[in-house]
């Protein structure tokens, strides 16, 4: 019986140390490997080319008659916490949905952002930070909102209070 360990029994081997038995077999292999490479792009843009559809906003005509000015103004509306974004983002409250008191604002909005199987959205009270308090002029005169909504709940980026009639 011989010494395994003696006769090079547990020598580590390069790869590339090993025969093959012709060029050839080495150029299929690296074809086949570069086609899978290539099928795997292939497939993976072809899944973002199918989800990117759900993504993008839209647009559907709401704010077609809305006066240029108007719309500067309310591109340029930030509060401490940032910019609001735009009219797009916002939403019109009612007299109703938002209160003042001792100087502090609460607003009433849907819990989630999205409507669930065209049910009636439940609405919460959220109490408006004051860094998210806008101070200039309401130069269209309703109260407005634009909450943010993400995992830990909806909080309030910027808030326009209105005139309550």
């Amino acid at each position: 019986m011989s010494n395994w360990i003696d006769s090079g029994g547990d020598e580590p081997r390069l790869y590339s140390a090993r025969p093959t038995n012709c060029k050839s077999e080495v150029w299929r292999i690296g074809r086949a490997t570069r086609r899978r490479g290539v099928t795997r792009l292939a497939c993976a843009a072809a899944l973002i080319a199918l989800a990117a559809p759900l993504g993008h906003a839209r647009d559907r005509g709401q704010f077609v008659n809305t006066n240029a000015d108007l719309k500067a103004w309310f591109d340029g509306l930030r509060s401490a916490k940032g910019p609001c974004c735009s009219d797009a983002d916002g939403s019109a409250l009612s007299d109703t949905d938002w209160e003042s008191k001792d100087g502090h604002y609460r607003v009433r909005v849907p819990r989630h952002g999205d409507a669930r199987d065209g049910q009636q959205q439940e609405l919460v009270w959220v109490d408006v930070p004051e860094e998210a308090v806008i101070s200039e002029p309401n130069r269209v005169g309703r109260t407005m909102v634009w909450p943010i909504y993400g995992y830990m709940g909806v909080t309030i980026r910027c808030f326009m209070p209105g005139s309550m009639t």
